[in-house]
């Protein structure tokens, strides 16, 4: 008498599967089974095919299925500004080009279409979960629901005005707001945004931290961003930005430090001591001159360390694919070492690292029974990825975001075959072309 083949909603049937969850570990020929947004079994696919039936089942003979990645720094509205102000120096760019141009056309549609343009781009690049600092957060959050993507929203806080907000307090006010409203959602977690120690005084700071611990929520802010940043502190009161964060009681797991191109040992060590996170941002870093993020004496240090893409004004584009490899080869050429930053250790800087930062890691950042499903699936039969002798080091040195075949965030498939299935691409394209001639138009008067 045979038994009853149990039913799922999705099965997924795969050449590889790397769950993230023990280092070095491949499983070949193995397939995993969700019900609803959940991973309720993992095994190989003989056994699978012999316990389950399901609504959905794929196979993916010639694919690696791996958890989605996760970008956990950028600012994805600004993919309308993507090209529009290069090689120039950060503070130039930052002080003449950028802020000018968002006080000229910064509104809740700009941030709509723009968050739209980049969640397309990270979904079709295997990107599942994202953090985000950008004004008009409420906009963010709408788009990212109703397109089907995670997001930490880390809301903005400064101390001049925009049309977002009009003050620090406002702003912070507006967080707290933001909070409350998606306190429960699925997809949609909020944290205070700071934007760096040189826009926001001290006051502020202990403001949102001390809500931050209050509601147990993170804070998200730029560090240690170049070596001007550091001499500025140094002459405007004395101290380093992270000496400063430390004397006004920032310094817990909960703090989320964006870019740290400039560390000395101390501070690796006071990092370290307080569980600080850290997120790697190697494109951004590398074509504004910021200087080169000391990743390896961070791990080494107990650090957890994720990465993050910044934003398509200071990349330009949102692929996690190219910070992989980017922060592979920079350990590297830095450090002098070969063996440093292997492929591994920068898949879970992609992937369960990234969680962390987030605080995500008991739900996704890996694939186990109980997490939530989100995975992705990359199809390796391509000149570029054949032949396969290690499927993580083809991953990060060889494979191109264009061979992301399939993904799913909380159990739901959002791209199928390389095709988004929730967003209509060419009226989002010519929406873009449309800013673009704007922008580009207005910047000439």
């Amino acid at each position: 008498m045979s038994i009853p083949l149990a039913q799922a909603d999705t099965i997924l049937h795969a050449r590889w599967v790397l769950p993230m969850a023990k280092t070095g570990q491949v499983l070949e020929h193995h397939s995993l089974v969700f019900k609803q947004n959940r991973i309720v079994e993992l095994g190989t696919t003989a056994h699978i095919k012999s316990r389950y039936q399901a609504q959905q089942e794929f196979t993916l003979d010639s694919h690696v299925v791996l958890p989605g990645l996760i970008n956990a720094h950028g600012h994805g509205p600004m993919s309308l500004l993507r090209g529009f102000a290069d090689d120039l120096p950060l503070h130039t760019w930052l002080e003449q080009k950028i802020w000018p141009t968002e006080a000229r056309w910064l509104n809740e549609t700009f941030v709509a279409d723009g968050s739209r343009l980049a969640m397309a781009e990270m979904l079709l690049a295997g990107t599942t979960c994202f953090s985000d600092m950008y004004f008009f957060p409420d906009q963010i959050a709408r788009q990212a629901s109703a397109i089907g993507i995670r997001v930490q929203l880390a809301s903005p806080i400064f101390e001049h005005p925009t049309a977002w907000a009009h003050n620090a307090d406002d702003y912070i006010a507006k967080a707290t707001q933001l909070h409350d409203q998606y306190r429960n959602n699925d997809l949609i977690s909020v944290v205070f945004g700071p934007h760096a120690p040189y826009t926001v005084s001290d006051a502020s700071l202990v403001k949102a931290a001390t809500l931050a611990n209050e509601l147990d929520l993170g804070v998200h802010i730029h560090m240690h961003e170049n070596a001007r940043e550091i001499q500025d502190a140094i002459k405007t009161n004395g101290l380093r930005p992270l000496e400063r964060l430390h004397q006004l009681g920032l310094l817990n797991p909960r703090l989320q430090c964006i870019h740290m191109t400039q560390l000395l040992d101390a501070e690796i060590s006071l990092l370290a001591n307080h569980g600080v996170q850290v997120v790697h941002c190697p494109a951004s870093n590398l074509k504004l001159a910021s200087g080169f993020c000391r990743v390896v004496d961070l791990l080494n240090a107990g650090v957890n360390v994720a990465l993050g893409t910044d934003s398509c004004a200071s990349n330009n584009n949102l692929d996690m694919f190219t910070e992989m490899r980017l922060a592979a080869l920079l350990a590297k050429g830095v450090s002098n070492d070969a063996s440093v930053l292997p492929a591994w250790q920068v898949l879970q800087m992609a992937t369960i690292n990234g969680a962390r930062v987030l605080g995500l890691e008991e739900q996704i950042g890996t694939l186990e029974v109980g997490k939530i499903a989100d995975l992705i699936a990359v199809n390796l039969d391509a000149p570029n990825t054949q032949p396969v002798y290690d499927v993580a080091s083809t991953l990060v040195y060889s494979a191109h975001s264009a061979q992301v075949s399939h993904v799913w965030v909380q159990g739901k498939l959002v791209v199928e075959k390389g095709k988004l299935t929730g967003i209509d691409l060419d009226q989002l394209l010519q929406t873009s072309k449309q800013w673009a001639e704007q922008i580009k138009e207005s910047s000439t008067l």
